[in-house]
């Protein structure tokens, strides 16, 4: 934290579209000022003023946090307001400033960036080991462990939105005591973990087709779109070819940041790859990006469109 002449800099700036990793930060600041009186703002509703009448001195000098939301919608006036603020802030207020990124406002975000702002990346969350280790942080936080095949059980079971993902764990969290095992997501989701998009994915790499069949009628089932699992299928793909091009020699730990990928996932790729040849491979994606267009409209049928992949991606695994 930065620090300034008479004591620490109480100002953040929240950006990034993963609202889950802001809210986290938001939390952290929160204990750190438990004492303090929240006030929150709306950017898209504030009218010039409104941010200097709000961060006024307290005739009695009580603690305050601010929290501004939507900072992308102010009023320019209201830009101007914050600077000043920055340049004189009082120790007894602590302002949070969150935008969802993007380019909107990013003349003002410069300005704040060179200010004496404390800055927190919530970049959105897409890597499935970053989103594992979000529902990992997330347990800590709240005084408990969940371990690494469960968070990645969930992972799997939640979809890809984190919000679902926190939500999931915030269920479990009050449904269980100790440490959450597999046996709890698998509990929470009814079976459902066994029948995801990527289940289906894994069954047609690692099993047979008759068992990646019932797979993918358990899925189709339990109300999993069509369109998600051939983007299951498509990214397992994807992560067999690029597993399959690097030097076997390389430490999965090595070879997982130069990949984009986490560690476990380059393990459990070389452990699918066993069967597939690099033709098979490429046979397979040709295969699944017609199914693609099949589900999204092209085909009458998106259950049998996805039936269809599967046998044609069994047929090029002996390739």
């Amino acid at each position: 934290m930065k620090m300034r002449e008479g004591g620490l800099v109480k100002s953040y700036l929240l950006f990034g579209s993963e609202e889950v990793l802001a809210d986290r930060a938001l939390r952290g600041i929160e204990r750190e000022v438990l004492q303090a009186e929240k006030i929150t703002l709306d950017g898209s509703a504030m009218e010039p003023g409104d941010f200097s009448n709000t961060t006024a001195p307290s005739l009695f000098g009580e603690e305050r946090l601010i929290v501004l939301r939507e900072l992308h919608d102010i009023p320019e006036q209201a830009q101007e307001e914050i600077l000043r603020f920055l340049g004189e802030q009082p120790s007894d207020i602590t302002l949070v400033l969150i935008h969802p990124g993007g380019v909107k406002g990013k003349a003002f975000i410069d300005k704040l960036k060179k200010a004496k702002i404390n800055l927190i990346t919530c970049d959105a969350i897409k890597k499935d080991g970053e989103k594992i280790e979000l529902v990992k942080a997330e347990a800590l936080d709240r005084g408990r462990k969940i371990s690494t095949e469960a968070a990645r059980a969930l992972v799997d079971a939640s979809g890809s939105e984190a919000r679902e993902m926190v939500s999931a764990l915030h269920q479990l969290l009050s449904d269980t005591n100790g440490t959450i095992e597999v046996a709890h997501v698998n509990a929470l989701f009814a079976g459902r973990v066994e029948t995801t998009s990527f289940a289906v994915a894994d069954a047609i790499l690692e099993s047979t087709l008759g068992q990646a069949l019932v797979a993918l009628r358990q899925a189709l089932d339990t109300g999993v779109d069509p369109v998600v699992i051939v983007n299951s299928l498509a990214s397992s793909l994807r992560t067999l070819a690029k597993v399959g091009s690097a030097p076997r020699s390389a430490r999965a730990a090595e070879l997982a940041p130069v990949l984009g990928m986490a560690p476990w996932q380059v393990e459990k790729a070389r452990r699918q790859l066993a069967g597939w040849s690099g033709a098979g491979i490429s046979s397979a994606i040709s295969a699944i990006a017609f199914a693609d267009g099949q589900v999204k409209g092209g085909g009458s049928d998106p259950a049998f469109a996805c039936e269809q992949a599967l046998m044609a991606v069994a047929a090029a695994r002996s390739v």
